[in-house]
Parts: structure tokens; C-alpha cells; sequence
């Protein structure tokens, strides 16, 4: 089987820059909480970024970054935060331990936390969403299936963004993607979400919550294969989803396109009204 690759070419060196300047305007030019702690762990911290007018009651937008869980930081993941807080949004990036240090199942608990830790520090958000490129899309996706009860809260979730994301792990095991993170195919199966849907579809807390699939024109077949049957999968088990595959990008140019001001993902003014951007036509 076909190991999901990255797209029809690497990320270009000016724009891994251009995401690097972006944070550092971001964090300059915008109220933060930098390295605020949800856990105990050396790694488990996460910056949130304000709108002008704070407020309790935001809307708040949570990124994960992606990187094949062995790379990727959140100091250099805020570069959508100038287009969301300038429309209202709290936006959190999180970090999360990646291979070899971290484990699927540790990455999966503490991201987790870290939307626990959101809930509590700010019970009046009008909703949390939740926005994941690559293997942050399939972190972000694994919060599908989450039991909130031994945390004793229910976070507000109120819509997923999943960007090409990765929902079927075992093509993964016998690749070289795999050294750092030393997954087995129990490992695979018990944190893949595509299969964990299939065998005990998880009905949605609020029936309203959408979950967006999102993939590139030019992401990897295997990238383009996985997110339509993750979004057929969640079709099958009641969620409210919607597939898009965006024309003329690829795999770093749909999550690049989150800093660009008129873009789809950005281009309105409320959280909640950028389902409606997406799924009417």
C-alpha cells in the first residue's frame, strides 16, 4: 500500500520563512499568552492569541501542526492568527511532543489535554474549533472519538477543519516514515481514526458540530484517497461533513493560503459563518 506522501514537491524555503515571519508578527503585533502550560510535561504548552476586543466569550480556533508527528513546532505554526483575531477569533496553537520523544498515544492524550485546558480557562467560548494540517489533522480528527468524561468536562466543539490529513495509519508501519515514531500495527490501528470510525461509529455530542475534509488538487493520491473515505466514513456514521478538494494547491500551499487575508478559510468575519462559506455554494 501507497505511504501518504507529502505532494508534488517540498516546502519551499522562502515559505517556511515567510510562516517563521509570520509568528514573529503575530506574537508582536498581537495580545498573547505565550508557553502557557496545560500539563506537566516539558512539551505540553500552548500560546493563545486575543482579538482586539477579549473576550471570554470568542470563538476560539485551535491549530495543530503538521510534520509527520517528527517535526513541525507551534513557534513557527501562528501564521493564520493575524487573519482570525482581526475577525474576532481567538486562536491557540499547541504543542505536543513528537517522535522519537513523544508516542502516537502520548501526542493523542495530550492534545486532549490541551483542549480540556481551553474549556476550563474559558467555560464562556462560543465555540472551539478544531484545525489540523497533516498529522495535525489527524490529531485534531482523533478528538472524533475522545471520552470526555474522565476529564470531567465537554468541550464546546463546534467544528472540525481537517487538512489533508492522514486517517488511515498502517500504510505508514513499514516505512521510513515510520523510524522515529516506532509504531506497530496495534499502534496504527488503536490511533487511526478511519478504522476506529468503521468498526464503532461514534455519534456526535452536538449534532450541529461540521466536520470539513479538506485536501489539495495536487496533494499525493494516497493524501487524496484517504481524505474522501474519512468523509464518506463520517457521512455513514451521522456527522454533519463536507468534502472539499481545493483547485491548484498542494500539500504545503493549502495550509500556507490560511495567511492570506481573502482566502476562503479567512475571508469572513465569524467562525460559525465559515461553514456557511464552505458548504453553500
Amino acid at each position: 500500500m501507497e505511504v501518504p506522501e507529502r505532494g508534488r514537491r517540498a516546502e519551499a524555503p522562502w515559505k517556511k520563512l515567510s510562516k517563521e515571519t509570520a509568528t514573529k508578527r503575530a506574537r508582536a503585533t498581537r495580545r498573547n499568552l505565550l508557553h502557557v502550560p496545560y500539563g506537566d510535561g516539558e512539551g505540553e504548552n500552548l500560546d493563545i492569541y486575543f482579538p482586539e476586543q477579549v473576550s471570554e466569550a470568542s470563538p476560539f480556533c485551535v491549530f495543530f501542526h503538521g510534520g509527520y508527528w517528527q517535526s513541525g513546532s507551534k513557534d513557527t505554526s501562528a501564521f493564520m492568527v493575524n487573519p482570525l483575531t482581526a475577525q474576532g477569533v481567538a486562536v491557540v496553537i499547541v504543542a505536543y511532543d513528537i517522535a522519537p520523544k513523544g508516542t502516537l498515544d502520548q501526542m493523542v492524550d495530550q492534545v486532549t489535554r490541551s483542549i480540556v485546558y481551553i474549556q476550563k480557562q474559558y467555560p464562556r467560548n462560543e465555540g472551539i474549533y478544531l484545525c489540523g494540517h497533516s498529522a495535525g489533522a489527524h490529531l485534531a480528527a482523533m478528538m472524533l472519538l475522545a471520552d470526555w468524561t474522565k476529564h470531567a468536562v465537554t468541550p464546546n466543539l463546534r467544528g472540525f477543519f481537517l487538512v489533508s490529513g492522514i486517517y488511515d495509519l498502517e500504510p505508514i508501519v513499514f516505512t521510513s516514515q515510520n523510524g522515529p515514531l516506532l509504531m506497530t500495527l496495534e499502534d496504527a490501528r488503536r490511533n487511526g481514526p478511519q478504522q476506529l470510525l468503521e468498526a464503532a461509529p461514534t455519534q456526535p455530542v452536538d449534532p450541529a458540530c461540521h466536520v470539513l475534509v479538506i485536501v489539495g488538487q495536487h496533494d499525493s493520491p494516497e493524501f487524496s484517497r484517504q481524505s474522501r473515505e474519512f468523509y464518506q466514513t463520517l457521512c455513514r456514521g451521522g456527522w454533519n461533513a463536507s468534502f472539499e478538494e481545493l483547485h491548484d494547491v498542494d500539500h504545503f500551499e493549502i495550509i500556507w493560503k490560511l495567511t492570506q487575508d481573502d482566502y476562503v478559510l479567512t475571508q469572513v468575519g465569524h467562525i460559525p459563518s465559515l461553514w456557511r462559506a464552505w458548504v453553500l455554494p
